[in-house]
């Protein structure tokens, strides 16, 4: 059997990493100069407080080499192959770290999703799924290797008070967001962030556009499997996206999953994305 290991990053739900026997190896994130474990002693929840209460800057810093090392080690002595996925390495030093770490073993595979939250779930969860099968390690790699490039991964944020804090936008980009109503789309393109469409107006209209934009191309879509991500977004928003993709679009299996810390803390509450596998390379931003 193979065992599929994944960064906490990938914001599969408790219920998938427990049926399909996934192990999550977390990123820690510094509030302040104190340090807390993705998952473990810190929630959203916590860090929407920390930020909007508080005033406090939350920060993520990557898995460290030993810390691979000893989830590695304890893996491929139980099991004929591990198989590892990592946030992109454009966002994170983990992958690099995990390599480092998966020299020690000639069991261990480590694989750069080029992407994040569920974009990269998309490839644990099909992982998972070959590992349950019975397939090997070589051939769970080269499946997934060949799924990257087809992975949609966008969402469309509230409010860029979180991007700013973080350093990620400007004062002037802040004020001119706030004035203007503005919620822009971030889009995943070959392991990079890119800032896509800007909507205008109320949360749930700019999500509501944002999803006909995104299904406007429903052809070149696999209605397979679909991941609803979301940041504290309004149940009645997340409800009316669920019904849409099934109703609207078909979509076989819409799975809704709340976004960890990671993402929490650059987009902050109200952030949702639909995240899908296409039927042709994502090279563009859609604008």
């Amino acid at each position: 059997m193979v065992k599929i290991t994944a960064d906490s990053t990938c914001d599969l739900s408790a219920e998938i990493v427990e049926n399909y026997d996934i192990t999550i190896t977390p990123l820690t994130i510094m509030v302040g100069d104190k340090a807390y474990i993705d998952g473990v002693d810190i929630t959203p929840d916590d860090i929407f407080r920390y930020v909007d209460e508080e005033g406090k800057t939350c920060k993520t810093a990557a898995i460290n080499a030993f810390d691979y090392e000893q989830v590695f080690g304890k893996y491929s002595a139980e099991y004929e192959g591990v198989v590892h996925i990592n946030i992109s390495s454009d966002f994170s030093s983990c992958h690099q770290n995990a390599l480092q770490a998966a020299q020690s073993f000639d069991n261990v595979y480590v694989i750069d999703s080029k992407n994040l939250s569920t974009g990269s779930g998309h490839l644990v969860y099909a992982a998972a799924l070959m590992a349950k099968e019975g397939h090997s390690a070589e051939e769970i790699c080269a499946a997934v290797e060949k799924m990257i490039p087809f992975v949609d991964a966008s969402f469309v944020i509230d409010t860029l008070d979180y991007l700013y804090k973080g350093g990620r936008c400007s004062g002037l980009e802040l004020l001119g967001a706030k004035v203007l109503k503005i919620k822009p789309s971030i889009e995943v393109v070959k392991g990079s962030m890119k800032v896509g469409k800007k909507y205008r107006g109320g949360l749930e209209q700019c999500i509501l556009r944002y999803l006909n934009d995104k299904m406007s191309d429903i052809g070149s879509i696999d209605k397979k499997r679909i991941f609803l991500t979301h940041c504290r977004c309004p149940q009645e928003i997340v409800e009316k996206v669920e019904s849409s993709l099934k109703k609207d679009f078909g979509f076989d299996d819409v799975i809704i999953t709340e976004a960890g810390c990671t993402i929490s803390s650059h987009c902050g509450p109200g952030t949702l994305g639909v995240l899908y596998i296409r039927n042709n390379e994502k090279t563009s931003i859609q604008v």
